[in-house]
C-alpha cells in the first residue's frame, strides 16, 4: 500500500500532486486535512476549487492533470455522480498509460469492490449518466473506475476518519 507520509517528489512537473474529488463528501473534512498535510511537506498540489455544475471539464483542468507527477483519486460515495469526475479520471489513466505518471486511489468511506465492480451509489450513479453519455463513453468510464479500483492505495478506515472528516479517537 502507498503512504501520504513517505511522499516525497522530485520532479520538473508543473504540480507534484492533482487531487480529482467530489466536494461534497471530502472539501471540509478529509480534503482540508490533507491539503494541510501536502502543504505542510512543501508538496506543489492542484485541487480546483472552482468547479460549477453542469459545465465541460475546461482544458486547464486536463492540463493540470497532465502537468501533475501524481493523481490522488479520492473515491466517495458520490464521487461516480459527477460526470467531471469521471472525466478527470478518464484523463489520469490515460497519462498514467501514456506517460507513466503515478495514480494513488484513495477510498473514502466506500469499499474498492464498489468502485471496482460498479455497485452500490456507483451503479446508480452510471445510470444517471447513460441519459447523457454514448454507451463508447459509459464503457470507457467503466473501465476507468475498474483499472484505479484495482490499484495499490488508501482506505480511510485505515487511517481513522469517518464519513464526517472527523479524526475518530
Amino acid at each position: 500500500m502507498a503512504s501520504l507520509s513517505s511522499l516525497s517528489v522530485v520532479s520538473e512537473s508543473k504540480y507534484d500532486i492533482f487531487v480529482s474529488f467530489r466536494g461534497v463528501d471530502t472539501r471540509r473534512g478529509f480534503l482540508s486535512h490533507l491539503i494541510k498535510a501536502l502543504n505542510q511537506k512543501q508538496i506543489e498540489i492542484y485541487v480546483d476549487y472552482k468547479l460549477r455544475e453542469g459545465t465541460q471539464i475546461s482544458h486547464s483542468l486536463l492540463t493540470a492533470i497532465e502537468e501533475s507527477e501524481i493523481s490522488l483519486i479520492i473515491f466517495s460515495q458520490d464521487y461516480a455522480s459527477s460526470k467531471w469526475c469521471l472525466d478527470e479520471l478518464v484523463k489520469i489513466m490515460k497519462c498514467r498509460k501514456e506517460k507513466g505518471q503515478t495514480a494513488i486511489p484513495i477510498f473514502y468511506d466506500v469499499d474498492p469492490s464498489c468502485v471496482r465492480h460498479q455497485r452500490g451509489s456507483y451503479v446508480d450513479a452510471l445510470s444517471g449518466h447513460r441519459k447523457t453519455s454514448s454507451a463508447a463513453q459509459l464503457l470507457m468510464l467503466k473501465e476507468a473506475l475498474n483499472e484505479a479500483a484495482n490499484l495499490s492505495g488508501l482506505h480511510s478506515s485505515n487511517f481513522g476518519f469517518r464519513r464526517a472528516g472527523h479524526i475518530s479517537s
